[in-house]
């Protein structure tokens, strides 16, 4: 079947009721999950399995978008929908998953453990294939468990769902789009589930017109199965949101995931007052400028912070579970390979210094320069006395490892997190995207922001997560660039989930939605290669938005003309305040102290725009005033009625405002300042014209409404509006 065959099913969003079973009570009833977080779990699978494909279907294909924070759960989330799925009759439930087999062995792993795939008993609900690649005997034993799923004749006991985690890799999934080409699927109702959907599966090649590799055998795959879901899970939803509308992976619904109430994430973090950001001096940064030949000591205090709470944490927890620290220099492996060095020196001088005598001034200069950092530690976390937390540092030591984790040797390690309490993780790419890392307490992070890519930067944050039982413990040192971008990361983050949630929650699809967010100049939303249009990043500060195009149609002038008729005649209008010898054109009412709440409401989002490029700029500017608002209801702007006298008379093409008189320098402005002057300077100000436009000095058209709105600096925000029209 080919995508370009999509049924649209109901328009508020909802396809179907899907229905809990025996598969998803078990899932989570061994979830050891309070009822209350359960609950929300099979509540938010319902809703997005809803808004799919319904499984009695013949035909049609769904694309949905589903974002979470940064370990926040996401994989609960989809092992959820994916259980929910099997009690409704999916026969198919493929999960993209890594780029790396390090990664899809983690959550080939985890599927197995949590969907009970090696239980005797919920186990044989379930048929597992991983990166299959033989026609016959893998092809074979799907026809076989759908033949016996598809009889109607069978009990139930005995049928069994397709499980497939296939890596993200285009090798792999044209071989899995070849093997279910050869097989009949009509009746087949398939779930796939894209796990880092933004990473790799996107078309990187789309902004040259042509296919990425993988992308092209993901549609391959897409179009061999004439009823499926296709479900895209992320933390980082920017590149599918600004991707070609009519592209075969932009989502058509969304669903934004809230975490549980001990979750840490960037608002936690992020705060201007964190007690958990240490800053890494510059000079202690690695640049090719600054090459270091010997470890900073900010390494030194971070390695001390975490030692530390290993300490605590292995006697308290009674060797249960884990803490680590991750180091991350740089994507280069060479430096993987000089700070793995560093740590590990410091770590056997510290083990050996340690095990001298008490008298030994080695001994004592170490164990002073560690208590100081249990007094910053403790700080925010709840410790025993330091010399109980001394005695336990030999055995902290002993139960923990460090490890470069890279693809230097052609193989990226994996973790055993069962084998030590204790670990130091020293990489980069590798360590970012879509890793977990247990425990995780102390991040070590002495690089720079790169190209700047809002996406890339968040999926860097592995210290996000369910630890607020051991936040006291946690620290992230960041040198000073990588600090404010997950700074500004924080506030682009919360206006796109708020924006995203009201879609969701008046059941809207995506293509409504006008592609615009606060995101900070310094930053991209995503790479530039998987997006064909442009779009509009800029920042609107102590400057005047006019529009370009001051007439459209006879249609649109008329709307905007009732709109601004209505609005001034609820505003107490009086003379503003000028020069004697201002003309009848340069004089002007003015009403001050106005809400932005109203002029917002009940003026700009009213109002009609032509032109792709004011219809960029109107979006911008109502995003401004709407963060604005967010920050303060009670905000207020002047808004002045221009010229009411005597109408002004513009060119089709000309610019909207009269400059100041007299023209002359030595008296420049002295009678009438222009309309640019015309506001006021630290508030929202606005300007209402209306004028007749004419061409070829002929009156083309009378009474013309035009707005011109002035944002002061003191409210600028960053803003980027895609325009995908």
């Amino acid at each position: 079947m080919s995508l370009e065959t999509k049924i649209t099913f109901n328009s508020n969003g909802i396809n179907w009721a899907p229905k809990s079973g025996e598969e998803t009570r078990d899932f989570l009833g061994q979830s050891g999950m309070p009822e209350e977080a359960k609950n929300k779990l099979l509540e938010d699978a319902i809703s997005i399995l809803s808004r799919g494909v319904p499984p009695q279907e013949k035909n049609g294909f769904e694309t949905g978008l589903v974002v979470g924070y940064v370990q926040s759960g996401k994989t609960m989330s989809f092992e959820t929908v994916a259980a929910l799925a099997r009690d409704n009759g999916f026969h198919i439930v493929i999960v993209i998953a890594g780029t790396s087999n390090p990664l899809l062995a983690q959550s080939s792993n985890r599927l197995r453990k949590d969907l009970g795939l090696n239980d005797v008993n919920r186990g044989r609900r379930w048929v597992q294939l991983e990166n299959p690649t033989s026609l016959d005997s893998d092809g074979q034993m799907i026809r076989n468990t759908l033949s016996i799923s598809k009889d109607s004749s069978t009990d139930a006991i005995y049928k069994k769902t397709i499980l497939i985690t296939v890596l993200k890799n285009h090798t792999r999934i044209k071989k899995l789009a070849e093997i279910l080409e050869a097989i009949d699927l009509n009746g087949t109702s398939v779930l796939i589930i894209d796990d880092e959907a933004d990473q790799v599966s996107l078309n990187t090649e789309a902004s040259q017109g042509e296919e990425s590799a993988t992308y092209s055998c993901l549609i391959r795959l897409r179009s061999s199965l004439p009823n499926h879901t296709y479900l895209q899970y992320t933390a980082t939803p920017q590149a599918p949101l600004l991707i070609n509308i009519i592209d075969s992976l932009s989502p058509n619904f969304v669903k934004v995931l809230e975490p549980g109430d001990s979750y840490i994430g960037g608002r936690d973090f992020f705060d201007r007052n964190s007690s958990y950001i240490k800053l890494i001096p510059s000079n202690e940064v690695p640049t090719k400028d600054n090459p270091l030949s010997y470890p900073p000591s900010s390494l030194l205090d971070a390695l001390r912070i975490f030692m530390l709470g290993v300490a605590v944490g292995i006697k308290e927890s009674g060797n249960t579970g884990n803490r680590s620290m991750l180091v991350h220099p740089s994507h280069l492996t060479a430096q993987h390979r000089e700070f793995y060095g560093w740590v590990r020196s410091i770590f056997d001088e510290w083990q050996t210094c340690l095990a001298l005598p008490d008298n030994d001034l080695d001994k004592i200069d170490l164990l002073n320069e560690f208590r100081k950092s249990y007094n910053h530690l403790k700080e925010t976390a709840c410790l025993p006395p330091f010399e109980q937390v001394a005695n336990s540092f030999g055995i902290a030591f002993k139960n923990t490892q460090i490890v470069e984790v890279n693809s230097r040797k052609n193989k990226t390690p994996e973790i055993d997190w069962q084998h030590n309490y204790g670990w130091i993780l020293v990489g980069g790419i590798a360590v970012d995207r879509g890793f977990t890392v247990e425990g995780l307490t102390v991040t070590y992070m002495p690089r720079g922001v790169g190209v700047g890519n809002a996406d890339t930067i968040q999926q860097r944050a592995r210290f996000f997560g369910y630890k607020k039982n051991y936040l006291g413990f946690c620290r992230v040192y960041l040198e000073q660039s990588t600090l404010e971008a997950f700074r500004n990361y924080v506030t682009h983050e919360e206006d796109i989930r708020k924006q995203l949630k009201v879609l969701e929650v008046e059941n809207k699809p995506l293509n409504s939605w006008k592609r615009a967010f606060l995101l900070d100049l310094d930053l991209k939303p995503c790479r530039d290669s998987v997006l064909e249009f442009d779009y509009m990043h800029t920042k609107f500060s102590d400057k005047w938005i006019v529009p370009k195009l001051m007439f459209s149609s006879n249609n649109i002038v008329s709307d905007n003309r009732e709109t601004t008729s209505e609005f001034l005649s609820h505003l107490s209008l009086v003379s503003d305040v000028g020069h004697n010898e201002r003309t009848e054109t340069q004089k002007h009412l003015v009403c001050d102290n106005v809400l932005l709440k109203d002029l917002y409401e009940n003026l700009l989002i009213k109002l009609r725009v032509a032109g792709s490029n004011d219809s960029q700029t109107n979006t911008a500017m109502l995003l401004h005033l709407a963060k604005a608002m967010e920050n303060d209801i009670t905000e207020s702007c002047i808004v002045y009625r221009m010229s009411p006298n005597e109408r002004r008379v513009r060119k089709i093409n000309s610019y909207l405002f009269q400059g100041a008189y007299p023209v002359e320098s030595s008296r420049r402005g002295e009678i009438y300042p222009g309309d640019a002057m015309i506001k006021d300077p630290v508030r929202i100000s606005v300007q209402i014209h209306y004028i007749d436009l004419k061409m070829d000095n002929e009156r083309m058209i009378s009474d013309v409404p035009v707005v011109a709105v002035w944002i002061p600096q003191r409210l600028a925000c960053s803003v980027l509006v895609q325009n995908h029209n």
